[in-house]
């Protein structure tokens, strides 16, 4: 088979109709376009979301709520997750290069730890954010925590 032996099954193509041929074709005249109006013409286009001059949906909707422009949006990681990536690495410090580099978060992501899970040996954790009951588990375990800007 090559491309040149390639054609469309029956009924997948059709000939397209042929309007403004003449009245006697029963698609002359205005070819299927109505009368008059932006519409009849050639070279017409509506903006996006134009309903026919009814008052379009984003203007019909209310409008509500408020979006804080200066939030800060963490990636929330547990202390299981920690003490988890801190038995698989071997190590005693876990940074956010750590968590990230586990795939825990995208690397723009601000890391934030909070208590889910337990911790059960004394780990150095650097994130950019803690919980104040991750702070509690972690250092009554002995560890410590340190909060980078």
């Amino acid at each position: 088979m090559k491309l040149n032996n390639l054609y469309a099954m029956a009924g997948a193509t059709k000939t397209s109709k042929r309007v403004g041929r003449g009245q006697g074709s029963g698609k002359g005249g205005t070819a299927t376009r109505g009368t008059k109006g932006a519409q009849a013409r050639a070279g017409y286009e509506h903006k996006i979301g134009f309903e026919g001059g009814q008052m379009p949906i984003q203007r019909r909707l209310p409008k509500f709520g408020f979006t804080n422009p200066t939030r800060v949006e963490y990636k929330a990681v547990g202390l299981a997750t920690i003490q988890a990536l801190s038995e698989k690495l071997g190590k005693n410090e876990i940074s956010v290069e750590d968590i990230k580099g586990a795939g825990f978060a995208s690397k723009n992501a601000l890391v934030k730890v909070l208590s889910n899970g337990e911790v059960t040996s004394a780990l150095k954790v650097s994130a950019n954010a803690f919980s104040a009951s991750a702070v509690a588990k972690i250092e009554a375990a002995g560890g410590q925590t340190e909060v980078i800007k």
